[in-house]
C-alpha cells in the first residue's frame, strides 16, 4: 500500500498514481498533514511519499517526524520528493534522514521514472522491512521457548537472554545485557574442556555437552547445553547462540555423563559435530557430547556471569536490625519497627514538604518535576503533533573550524572561561547556533579530539548533528540551554578540587553529557508525556522518560554515520566505560532523584571532608584523596557536577538569570495551555500565563531545589562568585514579590 501526500495535484503526483496502478499497488492520496496522519494510522501503508518541494503548503519534515512517533511506522518506508536544482551545489541529505525519511526522490514526473522508483523500493527497502517484521515472530518464539537461550557477540558480550534463561539463572535481563562473559581460571583439567569447546565453535561448528553454572544466588546447576556459532557479515562468526536446559533427573544425568565419557575422545580428535547451519535447535533431541565427565562438567570460557551472590546493602541493614530486635527491650523493638517501616519505603531521600506544602508554587514545581504525572482514565494515547516534534536544522552552509570562525562570534566567546560569560550574546551572534561554536572551543581547550582520536571535522559534524536535534522552537530547552550547561560544566571542571578528583575520561564524558543531555527535548515535562500516553512514555515505562530518550538518541545519532562518529577510533573497553559514564550523568539530570543525589553527596563527600578538616587533617593528602578518588564518590561528584550545571540559572549574573526565568516560565505556560486544550491533567496549574507570579515561582524553585544543592557544591568546589550571584538574585525576586509584581522586571 502506498500513501501519496501532495498538497496539490500536479504531474509528479499523477506520475506516482499511474505507477501505483501499473505496479498493482493500492494507493491513497492525502492533501494535508492531518489527513495524511489519520489515513496512515488507519491503513498502515508500506510506502509513504511526501512532497517536500513547496514548504508554503506544509512542513514535510515535521509531518515525517509525526509519523515516525507512531508505533505503526516502525517498518514503513518514507520517501521525500525534493526539487531538482541544477544551478547550485548538492545539499546534504542528513536533515532528511534525521527527520525520519528513508530516502529522497529528486522530482521527475516521468511515469516510468516513478514506476522504476516504486519497483526498486518494493524489491529493496520494502522487502527488507518485511523481513524485519518477521523478526517479531522469531522473538516471540524465543520469548516463549522453554529452553534458556542466550545470544552473545563475537567477543562474548551478552546481547540477549530470554525469560526462560532469566528464570533458570535468577537474573533480570537488564543485569546481563552488554556484560562480558566471565573467564574461568584455567587449570590443567579445565584447559582441555575449554579447548574442546573453542576448537569447535571457532571454526563454525556447534558444540553440545554439559557443564555446571552458578545461579545469581550461588547455587550450582548442571545444564545440557548447545552452543551454535552464527556466520554474519564478511563470512565471519558474528554471534554465538547458547541453548540450555536443566538436567534434573539424576539417572538421566548419570547416563548422559557416561555418554560424554565414551564419546569425548573421538569427538575431541575429529570434532564430529553437526554443521551449525544444518543442526537442530532442539537440545532435547540431541545426544550430549563434551569431554571428561568428572572435572570438566564445570564452567567454561563460555560459562555465565553467575558466580556472584549479590546482597543489597539495605537488605544487610534490615537483617541487622531484625537480629537486634530479638534481644531488645519492648520500647527499643518498637522503635526499630518504625525504623524498618521507613527503610522499606522507596523514597528514602525525598523530604516531606512540611509547611512548604502550603505554597502552591512549590507544590506545583515538585509535582511537575519530581513525579511521573497522573494516569489518564480514558486510555487515549497522545501523539506528538507537528508543532511538538523536533525541528532539525539544515547543515551549515560552509564548514567552520577554530581557524575561520567569524570575528563577531570570536569576540562573543572571548571570555568563555569566566563564569559571567554571556551565552545570549553568543546566541545572537550565531543566529541561535551557539552549541557548535562554543563546543568547538571548549572541546579544543580540553583536548577532546586528542583523547577520542578523532579529527576536528568529525567533531564539528557531530556538534552540528546534535545541535540540529535540539528544538529551536522551544523557549528554554533548546541548543542555547545545552551550550549554557556545557559552559557551566567546563567551568566546574576547571576548579582545583574537581581536577584533583576526576580522570581525563571523566572530563570527556562530562562535556559530552552536557552537550547531549537535553537533545530532542519536546519542551514538555515527563509528567506531561506520561499523562498524554506519548510514545516515549510508553517506550520507557513512564520512568525517566526524557532523560532515557536523550541518552539513547545521542548515541544513535553519533554512531549512525561515520562522518560524525566521534567514538569510532576508540578502543572498545574504553568506549564502553565512556558510554557508561555519559549515560549515568545524563540520567542524573532527572529530577525525581534530586534529593537522593544531593544527600548522598553531602553524606559521602562533604561530611567526611569536613571531618578531616576539623580533626586537623586538612593537609593529609592521602586521607582527602581516599575520599575523593573512590569509584563510588567519583560517580556522586560527576552526577552533582552536571546537576548543578543543568540548573545553574539562579547563580548566573542578574540579567542572564532573568532571561532564563522568562524562558522557562514561557515553556511551562505553553504546557499548561496545551494540557487544557488536550483535556489532560494540568500538572502545574500555578503556571497559568494570566495569573502566575514569576518572582514567586523562582523563589520557590530556589528555596526547594537550589540553595541546599549549591551550598553543598560550593563547599566542595569553592564557588564564591556563584553564591554571590545567587544571593543577589534572591534579593531581586523578593523585591519584586514584596511589591506584589508578577512580572520579570519592575515597570519603568
Amino acid at each position: 500500500q502506498v500513501l501519496l501526500v501532495f498538497a496539490e495535484e500536479d504531474e509528479q503526483s499523477s506520475g506516482f498514481r499511474w505507477a501505483c496502478d501499473k505496479a498493482g499497488f493500492r494507493c491513497n492520496l492525502a492533501r494535508t498533514p492531518q489527513s495524511a496522519l489519520e489515513c496512515f494510522l488507519d491503513k498502515h501503508h508500506d510506502i509513504i511519499i511526501i512532497d517536500h518541494r513547496h514548504s508554503r503548503y506544509f512542513d514535510a519534515e515535521a509531518l515525517c517526524r509525526s509519523i515516525r512517533t507512531t508505533k505503526a511506522s516502525e517498518n514503513t518506508v518514507i520517501i521525500c520528493v525534493v526539487q531538482r536544482h541544477t544551478d547550485r551545489e548538492e545539499s546534504s541529505i542528513l536533515p532528511l534522514i534525521s527527520a525520519g525519511f528513508t530516502r529522497r526522490y529528486v522530482e521527475n514526473s516521468s511515469r516510468m521514472a516513478c514506476y522504476n522508483e516504486l519497483i526498486q523500493l518494493e524489491f529493496g527497502q520494502v522487502q527488507a522491512q518485511f523481513k524485519l517484521r518477521a523478526c517479531n515472530s522469531l522473538f516471540t518464539a524465543l520469548e516463549k521457548s522453554q529452553e534458556a537461550i542466550e545470544i552473545t557477540s563475537e567477543d562474548h558480550v551478552i546481547q540477549y537472554v530470554n525469560p526462560a534463561f532469566e528464570t533458570m539463572m535468577g537474573y533480570q535481563i537488564g543485569e546481563l545485557i552488554e556484560k562480558e562473559l566471565t573467564e574461568v581460571p584455567i587449570n590443567e583439567k579445565k584447559a582441555d574442556f575449554l579447548d574442546t569447546i573453542n576448537s569447535c565453535i571457532k571454526i563454525g561448528k556447534e558444540w553440545q555437552g554439559m557443564y555446571y553454572a552458578k545461579k545469581k544466588n550461588g547455587d550450582s546447576i548442571q545444564q545440557n547445553v548447545k552452543i551454535l556459532p552464527v556466520i554474519g557479515q564478511g563470512g565471519k562468526i558474528r554471534h554465538y547462540v547458547s541453548i540450555s536446559r536443566l538436567c534434573n533427573d539424576n539417572n538421566k544425568v548419570e547416563k548422559t555423563c557416561e555418554c560424554i565419557q565414551a564419546e569425548s575422545q573421538t569427538d575431541t580428535q575429529t570434532c564430529r559435530h553437526k554443521d551449525m547451519r544444518k543442526g537442530s535447535l532442539d537440545v532435547r533431541s540431541t545426544t550430549s557430547r563434551g569431554s571428561d565427565g568428572s572435572s570438566q562438567r564445570r564452567r567454561s570460557s563460555m560459562a555465565r556471569v553467575h558466580s556472584m551472590t549479590i546482597e543489597a546493602p539495605i537488605t544487610k541493614v534490615i537483617n541487622i536490625i531484625n537480629a537486634a530486635q530479638e534481644s531488645s527491650p519492648l520500647p527499643v523493638a518498637e522503635a526499630l519497627d518504625r525504623a524498618l517501616e521507613i527503610l522499606r519505603t522507596t523514597e528514602l531521600y525525598s523530604p516531606q514538604l512540611g509547611t512548604k506544602d502550603e505554597d502552591p508554587h512549590t507544590s506545583d514545581l515538585v509535582g511537575g518535576l519530581m513525579t511521573d504525572g497522573l494516569r489518564r482514565l480514558s486510555g487515549n494515547e497522545y501523539i506528538l503533533s507537528a508543532k511538538q516534534t523536533h525541528q532539525v536544522a539544515g547543515s551549515l552552509s560552509s564548514p567552520i573550524s577554530l581557524n575561520d570562525i567569524p570575528p563577531r562570534i570570536t569576540e562573543a566567546m572571548e571570555n568563555e572561561e569566566q563564569w559571567d560569560f554571556d551565552i545570549f550574546e553568543l546566541e545572537a551572534a550565531t543566529h541561535k547556533r551557539p552549541l557548535v561554536y562554543l563546543g568547538l572551543k571548549i572541546f579544543a581547550r580540553f583536548g577532546i579530539c586528542e583523547f577520542l582520536n578523532c579529527s576536528e571535522s568529525t567533531l564539528r559534524s557531530w556538534l552540528q548533528v546534535i545541535e540540529a536535534n535540539y528544538h529551536s522552537s522551544n523557549s528554554y530547552h533548546n541548543s542555547t540551554h545545552s551550550a549554557d550547561v556545557l559552559h557551566a560544566t567546563a567551568y566546574f571542571l576547571s576548579k582545583e578540587r574537581v581536577k584533583q578528583t576526576l580522570d581525563p575520561i571523566d572530563e570527556v564524558a562530562a562535556l559530552i553529557a552536557a552537550t547531549v543531555h537535553d537533545v530532542d527535548h519536546p519542551g514538555r515535562t515527563n509528567s506531561f508525556l506520561c499523562n498524554a500516553g506519548s510514545e516515549l512514555a510508553i517506550l520507557y515505562n513512564d520512568t525517566a522518560v526524557l532523560e532515557s530518550h536523550h541518552a539513547a538518541l545521542a548515541f544513535q545519532l553519533t554512531t549512525r554515520d561515520g562522518k560524525c562518529n566521534i567514538f569510532k577510533n576508540m578502543e572498545r573497553n574504553e568506549y564502553r566505560t565512556l558510554r557508561q559514564v555519559i549515560i549515568d550523568m545524563v540520567l542524573a539530570t532527572e529530577m525525581t532523584k534530586h534529593f537522593e543525589h544531593v544527600n548522598k553527596f553531602v553524606n559521602s563527600i562533604n561530611k567526611p571532608l569536613a571531618a578531616l578538616e576539623e580533626n586537623g587533617n586538612n593537609g593529609d593528602g592521602e586521607s582527602i584523596k581516599t575520599v575523593l578518588r573512590s569509584p563510588e564518590n567519583r560517580i556522586l561528584i560527576k552526577r552533582m557536577l552536571i546537576k548543578c550545571a543543568d540548573i545553574s540559572n539562579p547563580c548566573r549574573p542578574r540579567e542572564q538569570c532573568i532571561e532564563w526565568a522568562g524562558r522557562i516560565s514561557e515553556e511551562y505556560f505553553a504546557q499548561t495551555d496545551e494540557e487544557r486544550r488536550q483535556g489532560l491533567p494540568v500538572v502545574m496549574p500555578v503556571f497559568d500565563r494570566n495569573t502566575c507570579s514569576i518572582p514567586k515561582s523562582q523563589l520557590s524553585f530556589i528555596d526547594y531545589f537550589i540553595i541546599d544543592m549549591f551550598d553543598a557544591w560550593d563547599a566542595f568546589a569553592d564557588l564564591p562568585n556563584l553564591m554571590e550571584h545567587l544571593n543577589n538574585n534572591i534579593k531581586y525576586w523578593k523585591g519584586l514579590d514584596g511589591r506584589n509584581l508578577r512580572v520579570l522586571r519592575p515597570p519603568p
